[in-house]
């Protein structure tokens, strides 16, 4: 039974009717020979008229091309195949040339035009058929031209059928397509020249499958316009923004939006321990690549030849070997990957645990899908497609050493067995006859395939590349299709329902055209299209790829990857803070787990993500552009020099080097303080491995966006990623500990049964210690209580140790303020100030003439003049660093120097919070009382106090100035 194609879908009619309209009262020139084509010229004015009518840009241009924009799997070559047909039913057009980009989509092209019920389909449409000619390349050096009959037939055919030329961009390049020596007898005349211009003579009609894949600049596209079309339809779903003249867009949005497409689900095999190691080529020369291995902060310098195994970086990576390398071409890697300078390759996406765990994923959906699309009345087939890179695990002389096979054929029979124990009627038999022959069950297609004679593998790619029917049909039990990179353009199936990448990482552009494999809508047993019912393609990746739902969003949507919505931060969101702000990860994330705005697993906290927004504006469009009156880029602030003397003293002496010194007496002490800390965090250590996390791509409102889609069966797949030798050493090192001490504590849990380390080796647990302990620190630090001279709040003194300042004599100079000799500079950067920018002027008597701020309640304090106060600034960030217990640093915001009545000099240092008092954190009023602790250690009295949200600045001064 063959495919059933359905007549007149709109988002198929509209291209061609977008499309006729540009030629709606052409001029319409008939030549007396009917192996040319009648010379058409179209009426400019009509392309404004079709893009002005879809919303599109108009461009002013004269080229004799027509763009169509058409989302992967929406049908393209149906489209521009019925385009042919109504172009000769309008126009009398009979020569048209299909030109594609690869042997794969030529392939396809052939095997779609050619099929039978394509032919049927037409013909009762149109009374019409096409005749198709195929340029081949030459079977052998010695052919002449030979392999050029099928153009010389095309040119010649004078039949009242539809005459397409299929070639591909290898046939246009080849020299006998320009050798002049190729004569051909035309229209009784002798026509002497190149095959271009033979065929240029009969005024064809071109359609581009592909045209990213022909850049304007490329040898290819020079050749096209050899045939001197009259006209150029470029049918793609990417264009990379090079349109002329655009006609019709169907984009993701819609085709998501009008059901023509599945959706899509993006599952990770998330593994957080392996973010902590990365290989990155550093340089190549003609014999040598120099790579640099970075694991946990440790760096080693790696120079590997050609035939190198790249397991001496790594052990993940055995097998691996250069293949070829060189300045110009790079590093081939036995894998097919190919690496510049710059590349980075995670070893632990070749671990085969991280490749069996996402086989295990891929083949249980495909079983979820299974049972219930073969209990139907009428049956759904589904497929899954595997790419893989090394081609040797799955095809190999000696199938002893196709490992990935026998894992893939181990997991699958216990899956088929499962399922078994329940199945009911057709799919009981249908997993029974699977069971018995499970090497029928799988095939593949990789490009060395062509070269094999094995008949076996003759009939696996016969019914992969050509034979869908046979491939979706429910008495074939084959339905796992592994390649390498060989599938991709011009090959889909319309019930490929789960797409798993068991191979390294391509490009952005790679990864949508896998996608697009399994977009198409899926076909019944009877081979009828179905779209009353909504589809997911299941699309598995490693962990190196977790940001790819987010890829797929932006560029579905054009969005910058950030949604509001979003109850998590995302990674995305991570770094392009990291970027913008200049900042490490560790840094980043440990200032938001403080500030309260998210937890340990990197979820928002209520109203966490309006907070963040707040904090780091840039990354939102918010002030991220820092304007002067005249909108020109604002990139320093002016010192008023003169002001800076009045401040000077007490500048000098906030920014004295004062240590934080713990008074811990023994190591039995501190034995015993990190034992309570251990005690209390134990809970919070999660085993290392892969958790698979799945987002769904939704579309509501006109916005794109990933919906997390829960599945409480998930759990983490635990992977040992440390020694407890390495694990100590480690962490001793990150905590200063000595290895002795460490290995004392965690031997008495042992052995007390509290808890075993040796559970948890991994780096995320040495984060999780390192980061805790210092919270830990800082909660727990005392002071000797001590009180304000100007009769200050007292300092705490609970806690489980005292800390105290010393002071350290050292130079202060340069500071932010100041250069290396201590004078003041002229200018600071901005950014030091605030992230913001208003054109109101700052109070007179405020140290910079610019008004730079982070927050509102900031903006308001340098807008005010007040009374009796000299001078004041912000306090530059990074300027300022008070060391606080746990080994982080706190620095406050502003600095003022106050006359008061009784004609005294304050020295005030002011906190803003934009928040209640009630609102602050345990981390947050322990750092404040660091900073009482400090200032008041200093020769020169320094009065600290805090302003929060609703608290006018001026109040604050007049409550302890008298002013």
């Amino acid at each position: 039974m063959g495919f059933h194609y359905e007549n007149n879908l709109t988002h198929q009619q509209n291209a061609i009717n977008d499309i006729l309209s540009v030629f709606d009262n052409a001029q319409v020139s008939c030549n007396q020979n009917k192996q040319y084509n009648p010379e058409i010229k179209i009426n400019q004015n009509n392309i404004a008229f079709v893009q002005n009518k879809n919303k599109i840009k108009q461009t002013a241009t004269n080229s004799n091309i027509l763009d169509i924009c058409m989302e992967t799997g929406t049908g393209k070559t149906y489209t521009y195949t019925k385009l042919m047909f109504e172009l000769n039913r309008k126009l009398d057009i009979k020569k048209f040339i299909i030109i594609v980009p690869s042997l794969a989509i030529k392939a396809g092209t052939i095997a779609f035009l050619s099929n039978a019920d394509t032919k049927e389909h037409f013909r009762d449409e149109y009374h019409q058929e096409i005749k198709l000619f195929v340029v081949e390349s030459k079977k052998n050096k010695k052919q002449k031209n030979v392999h050029l009959s099928s153009l010389k037939e095309f040119v010649e055919n004078n039949d009242n059928h539809i005459s397409v030329l299929l070639i591909n961009s290898g046939m246009i390049n080849s020299d006998t397509m320009s050798s002049e020596d190729y004569e051909q007898t035309l229209f009784n005349n002798g026509i002497f020249g190149t095959p271009f211009n033979i065929v240029a003579e009969i005024k064809p009609l071109i359609i581009i499958d592909e045209p990213h894949k022909f850049a304007a600049d490329n040898k290819t596209w020079k050749n096209i316009q050899n045939f001197q079309a009259q006209y150029i339809f470029r049918f793609g779903a990417t264009f990379n923004e090079q349109y002329e003249n655009l006609i019709h867009q169907l984009t993701s949005k819609q085709a998501f939006n009008q059901n023509l497409i599945k959706g899509v689900e993006v599952s990770v095999g998330e593994f957080k321990e392996a973010e902590n190691i990365q290989i990155t080529l550093t340089e190549i020369k003609s014999n040598a690549a120099t790579f640099e291995k970075n694991k946990n902060g440790n760096k080693t310098q790696h120079i590997l030849s050609k035939n190198d195994d790249l397991s001496l970086i790594d052990e993940n990576l055995n097998g691996i070997f250069i293949e070829n390398l060189g300045v110009r071409v790079g590093v081939l890697l036995s894998n097919g990957n190919v690496l510049k300078v710059g590349s980075k390759i995670n070893p632990y996406c070749y671990c085969n645990e991280v490749t069996l765990n996402l086989m295990q994923q891929a083949i249980k959906k495909h079983f979820e899908l299974e049972r219930k699309f073969l209990n139907r009345e009428i049956k759904i087939k589904p497929l899954s497609l595997f790419f893989i890179d090394d081609i040797n695990s799955y095809r190999n002389e000696n199938d002893d050493n196709a490992y990935l096979k026998k894992e893939f054929e181990r997991i699958l029979k216990h899956y088929l067995e499962k399922e078994l124990q329940q199945a009911q009627g057709f799919y009981r038999e249908y997993l029974q006859k699977s069971l018995q022959d499970i090497s029928a069950t799988h095939g593949g297609y990789f490009s060395k395939d062509n070269s094999d004679n094995d008949e076996k593998i003759a009939t696996e790619i016969e019914e992969i590349l050509h034979d869908k029917e046979k491939l979706l049909s429910l008495d074939n039990t084959r339905r796992f299709i592994f390649s390498k990179w060989t599938l991709k353009e011009g090959w889909d199936n319309p019930n490929i329902f789960t797409i798993c990448k068991l191979r390294s990482s391509g490009s952005i552009t790679n990864k949508l055209q896998e996608v697009g494999r399994g977009l198409r809508l899926p076909v019944n047993e009877l081979m009828n299209r179905i779209t009353d019912e909504i589809f997911y393609l299941n699309y598995l990746v490693d962990f190196t790829e977790k940001d790819f739902a987010e890829s797929l969003v932006r560029e579905i949507d054009l969005l910058d990857g950030i949604d509001e919505n979003d109850t998590k931060l995302s990674q995305y969101l991570i770094e392009k803070i990291c970027s913008t702000y200049e900042i490490d990860e560790e840094e980043l994330l440990t200032q938001l787990d403080d500030k309260g705005i998210i937890n340990r697993k990197n979820e928002f906290k209520e109203n966490g993500f309006k907070r963040l927004k707040e904090l780091y504006p840039k990354v939102f469009g918010v002030g991220d552009k820092i304007k002067n009156a005249n909108d020109k880029i604002k990139r320093t602030s002016k010192m008023k020099v003169e002001k800076y003397n009045l401040l000077k003293s007490l500048w000098e002496k906030i920014n004295q080097k004062m240590l934080l010194e713990y008074k811990i007496n023994n190591e039995d002490d501190f034995i015993k303080i990190f034992g309570k800390f251990l005690n209390q965090i134990k809970e919070q250590f999660d085993l290392s491995g892969i958790e698979t996390v799945t987002k769904r791509i939704a579309i509501k409102d006109g916005k794109t966006f990933t919906v997390n889609v829960q599945n409480p069966e998930n759990k983490i797949e635990p992977i040992v990623t440390m020694t407890y030798n390495e694990f100590v050493k480690k962490l001793g090192a990150e905590l200063y500990v000595s290895l002795k001490t460490l290995h004392q504590i965690f031997c008495e849990f042992e052995k007390n049964n509290i808890f075993s380390i040796r559970k948890y080796l991994s780096q995320n647990t040495i984060y999780i210690i390192k980061k805790e302990f210092r919270r830990f620190l800082l909660e727990n630090a005392a002071f000797k209580s001590t009180v304000g001279q100007n009769g200050g709040e007292k300092i705490n003194q609970t806690g489980l140790f005292l800390v105290d300042y010393v002071s350290v004599n050292d130079n202060i100079h340069p500071t932010k303020f100041t250069d290396k000799n201590g004078n003041p500079v002229k200018e600071i950067d901005a950014s030091y100030l605030g992230v913001s920018f208003a054109d109101n002027p700052p109070a007179d008597n405020y140290l910079f003439e610019e008004l730079f701020f982070d927050s509102e309640l900031e903006k308001e304090n340098i807008k005010q003049y007040i009374q009796g106060v000299q001078v004041f600034t912000k306090i530059p960030k990074n300027s300022l660093k008070i060391s606080v217990a746990g080994g982080e640093t706190y620095s406050p915001d502003f600095a003022y120097i106050v006359k008061c009545n009784n004609g005294e000099t304050l020295n005030l240092i002011v906190e803003t919070k934009n928040k209640d008092k009630r609102d602050l954190t345990d981390n947050e009023q322990q750092k404040i009382a660091h900073a009482k602790k400090m200032f008041e250690k200093l020769e020169t009295f320094v009065e600290f106090r805090e302003q929060f949200a609703q608290e006018d600045i001026v109040q604050v001064i007049q409550k302890i100035a008298g002013t």
